[in-house]
């Protein structure tokens, strides 16, 4: 028996992917392109210290860099941040938060999209509200309420960023803040 070839299978995802589908909108990829733009705001590296008080009263300091780069020619912007309790050493104590999150645009429902995963192995979704120098998404954790974040830059050019968290959709408590600095460009 002849081995069987994978390579004409492969040749054929290739040129579908390759050439537009019918109906498909060949825009589509600018239109994107030209949303995510919004964003440019906060690509790059940023490294900087946030806090966290899950327990009013018993709030924890950490210290950590957010990297964002884009990806797919501008379509996707990544973000993966790591984060370490604060101590005296340079290197930073034990990780308290790692993560991992795609921002993108559907061009279809007019609506930009943000995935988000944890080292603890959560994985949330959720739409992004990009506003002129600002990004805020949410969702729900049962529990613990609504909880929304919001990214923007302060007067120094710095990533700031609150994380709330609401019973009831009206009174929101801040349980993070964490002030970035750039540490390089795109």
């Amino acid at each position: 028996m002849q081995p069987r070839s994978t390579w004409g299978v492969g040749a054929l995802v290739l040129l579908l992917s390759a050439s537009p589908s019918p109906g498909q909108d060949l825009k589509a990829p600018a239109v994107q392109q030209e949303a995510m733009k919004k964003l440019n705001f906060l690509a790059g590296q940023w490294k900087g210290e946030s806090w966290t008080e899950f327990v009013p009263g018993q709030r924890s300091a950490s210290q950590g860099t957010e990297t964002l780069q884009y990806k797919l020619g501008g379509l996707l912007l990544t973000i993966e941040g790591v984060h370490r309790r604060k101590t005296q050493d340079s290197e930073g104590g034990r990780v308290v938060h790692s993560a991992f999150a795609v921002v993108s645009y559907d061009e279809k429902a007019k609506r930009y999209r943000f995935q988000a995963y944890s080292d603890r192995g959560n994985y949330a979704e959720a739409e992004a509200k990009v506003g002129d120098g600002s990004l805020e998404w949410g969702f729900r954790i049962p529990q613990f309420g609504e909880v929304r974040y919001t990214i923007r830059l302060n007067e120094k050019g710095q990533w700031f960023e609150i994380g709330e968290v609401s019973q009831n959709g009206k009174d929101w408590r801040k349980f993070f803040e964490m002030t970035l600095d750039r540490v390089n460009e795109r």
